[in-house]
């Protein structure tokens, strides 16, 4: 089996629901869906593998295939090469887009899922949508400062368990919240430097 990702150029973020149809309308080879951009054949040539790109001089977008038992490896330097290129990646297993803006307020941030994604700076919509992706083939969403802090939700039988640790003061308190939406904005106020979440909410020390 394989994993793959898409790159390309988006002048402005997008929706996970525009990049799937984007995606959509490239697989089916309407490669007049985005524009050529200089930095998709840039990024095609740092990756130390091959890239399917379609054809012309500047071509308009990439299309990364990889292993399955070698996506979580190879997925975090895809990332990371599109950001640096000014170029948006689309997770089609995943149904997440990557885009270069807004980022959170810790430089170095990074966001984790129980089914393997790693991802350093993750912009604010990828935060909130990557925290709907929960499910028993994805347990946890996590994001860590490391040293300093982190929040981490998990799915229970009758809504989530969320945990925000502060490891300067070696503080780590737990709550239970019915809905998916509270954890979805407990993650992106957390992302923006904003703690009044762990005023709405009875936590226990753990």
């Amino acid at each position: 089996m394989s994993f793959e990702l898409a790159v390309w150029h988006e002048p402005e973020p997008i929706t996970a629901e525009r990049a799937a149809e984007v995606f959509q309308a490239l697989r089916a080879g309407d490669v007049q869906a985005v524009r050529p951009r200089p930095g998709v054949a840039e990024f095609a040539a740092a990756l130390p593998f091959a890239v399917a790109l379609p054809e012309g001089d500047t071509p308009a977008f990439a299309l990364v295939t990889m292993d399955l038992d070698r996506a979580d490896e190879v997925s975090g330097e895809v990332f990371a090469l599109a950001r640096e290129h000014g170029l948006v990646c689309y997770d089609p297993q995943r149904g997440l887009v990557h885009n270069l803006t807004p980022l959170g307020a810790y430089p170095g941030m990074q966001l984790r899922t129980g089914d393997g994604m790693i991802v350093v700076d993750p912009d604010l919509r990828l935060v909130g949508d990557a925290v709907a992706t929960m499910s028993p083939q994805n347990p946890f969403t996590a994001l860590v400062v490391f040293g300093e802090h982190f929040v981490q939700a998990s799915p229970e039988i009758t809504g989530y368990e969320l945990e925000y640790k502060d490891s300067v003061r070696d503080v780590m308190v737990r709550t239970h919240v019915p809905e998916i939406g509270v954890v979805r904005d407990a993650f992106v106020e957390y992302a923006e430097g904003g703690r009044s979440f762990l005023d709405h909410h009875e936590w226990r020390r753990v």
